[in-house]
């Protein structure tokens, strides 16, 4: 793997993020049942049937350096309620994609998205130096572009026809970012955020 980009665990006050591994399978499954997520028809998130092939391709990708898949435990519960990554791995360039991210239902709306992005952007912000983050989303999942919106990443551009899914349907892909330099501004709005729901 690059070493640019090694296996790490995150940690906040809510979540930890650690490496994603095949050990986790049934966790991973139970997790993505709670609320049926994979019939979302714009989001690629496993189901039972699917969570060993995607397993394999998250670590496959991991192996290759071009990916760094992480599983999501919710502190309180000691319970993994979802899946994230860096990918687009482009050392060279340092830029990195946060993506391919889910969470199970109970873990939606609670606080957990906004401190697993934050400890994902800091990461990359301040030990890799990433001169740009990048956030991707399906153009028709309007509440995934809501929410990258709301932490401060602006949009870039929609490319149109940019793959076919699962489906055969053609997916335009909204992208957006946040630059190096507009991470100190970024930082404090989550800091901020995150601080008036631990009080609340």
């Amino acid at each position: 793997m690059d070493s640019w980009l090694r296996p790490i665990q995150l940690e906040g006050e809510l979540v930890k993020l650690v490496p994603l591994q095949k050990s986790q399978k049934v966790d991973l499954a139970f997790a993505a049942s709670d609320g049926n997520l994979w019939e979302l028809w714009y989001t690629s998130v496993p189901s039972p049937k699917t969570i060993d092939s995607y397993l394999d391709m998250a670590l496959s990708e991991q192996e290759k350096g071009n990916a760094l898949p992480f599983a999501i435990i919710n502190k309180k519960t000691n319970t993994i309620v979802g899946s994230t990554r860096y990918l687009n791995v482009d050392s060279k360039n340092k830029r990195v994609e946060i993506g391919a991210t889910w969470y199970a239902k109970k873990a939606q709306r609670t606080g957990i998205n906004t401190e697993c992005k934050y400890l994902l952007l800091k990461y990359a912000f301040e030990n890799l130096n990433c001169i740009a983050v990048e956030l991707r989303t399906h153009y028709h999942n309007f509440p995934s572009r809501n929410a990258i919106l709301r932490l401060g990443a602006k949009q870039d551009g929609i490319l149109r026809n940019h793959r076919v899914d699962d489906f055969g349907n053609l997916r335009d892909t909204v992208v957006f970012s946040i630059l190096n330099s507009e991470w100190k501004t970024v930082k404090i709005s989550l800091e901020h955020k995150m601080k008036k729901r631990y009080l609340s």
